[in-house]
């Protein structure tokens, strides 16, 4: 039904204005009784072939939904019905932020691909913390972590210790994001320098707290391989507890569509099918110099159940889906998983 649908939702609706209406959908659906029961009869898809521990967190299968469809932490109960074990909410930064000015995604049909430029628009952590305390998550839920936009690159590490104590004790794991390409200089925050004194903070923060929340960085595929070399080094040593590899890419390398409608669009992030190659090179590359050591959530470009796998295969240990999901509809999930139990 959503192959049939999808068109029509294309031609009518602009992606940010389907993205909006998606959630106020599955939201106000909720309110229907039995409708979760039913949804999850229809979309999930339980094996113990699927199960699995990572950082010491137990997920149900290895398929999450990316940073940035739940920007604000307040659909992840609906969203889990569709099949997720984890969903990573936000980007969230320490107060609200309305992002870049409008229209700031399109969508690529031709290379089933979107290009973004939000610029973390979100509602801020004490908005996601006040529904976090009034619906229990179903599902592992990550919090993805940046700075204003507003701050400078010397204030970031501030930010991202206001936000990352007030949600401590609400998510199960958290994620930097350091390599958004939609936000001024977001991307520097991964030199080095500014990545140690961030990670440092974080770490030594975390001590205070009797309980353990994993620490995971989010990588940009655009970054040069003596960079990356660098921050996994960083990374080992520090003891941060996993990355997430990749963030969307600023390249327009190989697409379909023609230059002169991607000129049109202007700067943004690309997220879809045209990223899985440079995702899955990252996947295996991380892998192979931690030699496994270190877990990995593999996101960017899956848009086939084939193509979690080879992530997984490639030595990740969960995926995430965004573009994918999209594309594809609420059934991806439950294919996903079924491909999985079937083949890992």
């Amino acid at each position: 039904m959503y192959k049939f649908f999808r068109p029509i939702i294309f031609f009518l609706l602009n992606p940010e204005q389907a993205h909006h209406l998606t959630l106020k959908f599955f939201k106000a659906i909720h309110y229907i009784p039995g409708m979760g029961w039913l949804l999850r009869k229809m979309f999930c898809y339980n094996s113990p072939k699927l199960e699995r521990e990572v950082f010491g967190i137990k997920f149900k299968n290895p398929v999450g939904l990316a940073a940035g469809f739940d920007k604000n932490g307040n659909c992840y109960n609906e969203l889990s019905n569709l099949g997720f074990s984890f969903i990573e909410i936000g980007s969230i930064t320490p107060t609200p932020q309305p992002g870049n000015p409008k229209p700031r995604c399109f969508r690529l049909t031709k290379d089933k691909a979107i290009i973004n430029r939000f610029g973390i628009n979100n509602n801020g952590v004490k908005f996601t913390v006040e529904y976090l305390k009034k619906h229990h998550p179903k599902c592992v839920i990550g919090a993805s972590l940046s700075k204003c936009t507003a701050s400078s690159n010397e204030d970031a590490p501030k930010d991202l210790e206001k936000s990352f104590a007030i949600l401590y004790d609400f998510v199960d794991y958290f994620a930097l994001n350091v390599s958004c390409p939609n936000v001024k200089n977001l991307c520097q925050l991964q030199d080095i320098g500014f990545l140690s004194e961030i990670i440092d903070r974080l770490l030594t923060l975390r001590r205070y707290y009797d309980d353990y929340r994993p620490i995971l960085l989010k990588v940009s595929p655009d970054i040069p391989q003596e960079q990356l070399d660098e921050i996994i080094d960083l990374v080992l040593v520090s003891g941060l507890d996993g990355v997430i590899a990749t963030n969307t890419t600023q390249s327009r390398e190989g697409l379909k569509t023609s230059k002169e409608e991607v000129d049109a669009i202007g700067n943004g992030g690309l997220s879809g099918a045209p990223l899985f190659e440079r995702s899955l090179e990252r996947v295996k590359y991380i892998h192979k110099k931690t030699d496994g050591q270190l877990p990995i959530i593999a996101v960017g470009g899956i848009m086939t159940p084939e193509q979690a796998h080879q992530m997984l295969q490639a030595g990740a240990s969960l995926v995430e889906i965004y573009s994918g999901f999209i594309y594809n509809g609420p059934g991806f999930v439950k294919d996903i998983n079924k491909y999985l139990a079937k083949n890992l």
